[in-house]
């Protein structure tokens, strides 16, 4: 283990999991990361193996099959995976925003019927909010379910879905007006959906299209894509909590967990940069020794690691919040802010530290320098962020004037 990101106080079943995990990231990832990334190609070997491990039902409770494990534990792993490779983090990442929505807010039914198989990862999550015309401003969404019998029809347009493809459960934001009057606010006609559906692409059930993925600049090998409903019909015992008009408060619930897991995806990919600029800088040599000896290479990797720590701290402090029952949404909307931030930094400064090479494809760093802006715009860009905690800040500290 590394002296940068320890945690403190973990239990003894804890370290045995992150050390685990680590063991792989180290044999079964980092070793072929960069390879299937520059040909966009699935890990579909890596998933087997997280699902061997357990992975997917780290956070379902035991009685549902899962480890019944605290997001603690979820984003530490989250911050070993993304240290080999951030796009194996996405994978499960929607998956457990859905399990845990599902835990949290699912009817009896509803937990019975996913749950297990989720824990199995036989059944994969993914949710989705975004629309191609609105990004962050969620209360904005045109997506709309109209009841019909029992049934719900569904229209719209939804953007950003990760694992769109591979995925066969999605949780779908959408409007739905019944039993709200005119002037209602609009998150509070909102609802969730659970929308079944079979893995790839085009038209995966009736009414139901995911066009193909999205060519992205990084964050390949996920799967990236949109998700088009036209007279999409749900059943009404899958709306998420049996209730309509809750939907906004699912998914921002939902969200925080997200908010934890991109601040430990951060902290992933930085630790890995820092490991491979410290390790370059000690074997390339200038002017007669070892770059890793001159003072401006010395303070590059003092800043590195800094923040390294500094972002693992509030990561970790934003779960423990999260796991205590206490609201998060301000320490998750920091550490989600810093740690991408810093990471975006401490890849730069490794890709700087490689000078021409860390151009080149045949170095790790191209790949990390490629993956980091995603985290400053996944769940939030930076400036939603710090709304949130401004925000925030104002009701904590009101003027008692």
């Amino acid at each position: 283990m590394s002296r940068l990101a320890q945690t403190a106080g973990l239990t003894d079943v804890q370290q045995e999991i992150l050390s685990t995990v680590r063991d792989f990231v180290d044999k079964e990832i980092i070793p072929v990361a960069t390879e299937l990334e520059h040909r966009d190609e699935y890990p579909q070997q890596i998933v087997d193996g997280l699902k061997e491990l357990g992975l997917f039902g780290l956070m379902i409770p035991e009685e549902y099959g899962g480890l019944g494990e605290s997001l603690l534990t979820y984003a530490l792993c989250v911050e070993e995976i993304a240290r080999g490779w951030m796009s194996v983090s996405g994978i499960i990442n929607t998956h457990f925003i859905v399990a845990y929505m599902l835990k949290q807010h699912g009817t009896q039914e509803q937990k019975d019927y996913f749950l297990p198989r989720m824990a199995l990862g036989e059944v994969r999550g993914a949710f989705s909010m975004s629309e191609p015309g609105l990004g962050s401003d969620v209360s904005a969404i045109t997506s709309k379910g109209v009841k019909e019998g029992d049934e719900y029809v569904l229209n719209g347009q939804k953007m950003w879905l990760t694992n769109g493809g591979s995925s066969t459960l999605v949780a779908v934001l959408c409007r739905s007006d019944e039993g709200h009057p005119e002037g209602t606010a609009p998150h509070k006609s909102m609802t969730t959906f659970l929308v079944e559906k079979e893995p790839g692409f085009g038209e995966v059930r009736p009414g139901l299209t995911i066009p193909g993925k999205i060519d992205k600049m990084g964050y390949k090998g996920v799967d990236t894509t949109e998700l088009v409903m036209q007279d999409l019909r749900v059943p009404a015992n899958r709306v998420l909590g049996g209730t309509t008009g809750r939907g906004f408060y699912q998914m921002m619930d939902g969200v925080e967990v997200g908010r934890v897991n991109v601040a430990a995806r951060g902290c992933g990919v930085a630790q890995r940069a820092f490991e491979l600029g410290v390790s370059y800088a000690q074997q390339r040599h200038t002017f007669g020794k070892p770059i890793a000896q001159h003072q401006a290479i010395q303070f590059k990797l003092a800043e590195m690691a800094t923040k390294v720590e500094a972002a693992h701290a509030m990561m970790v402090n934003a779960a423990r919040k999260k796991d205590s029952g206490e609201r998060n949404d301000l320490e998750a909307g920091m550490a989600k802010y810093l740690a991408s931030e810093y990471c975006k930094e401490v890849v730069e400064d490794a890709f700087r530290i490689h000078g021409g090479y860390g151009f080149s494809k045949e170095y790790e760093i191209e790949r990390l320098y490629r993956e980091a802006p995603m985290l400053l715009i996944g769940e939030g860009t930076a400036e939603i962020q710090k709304m949130i905690i401004g925000r925030r800040l104002l009701e904590e500290y009101r003027f008692q004037g």
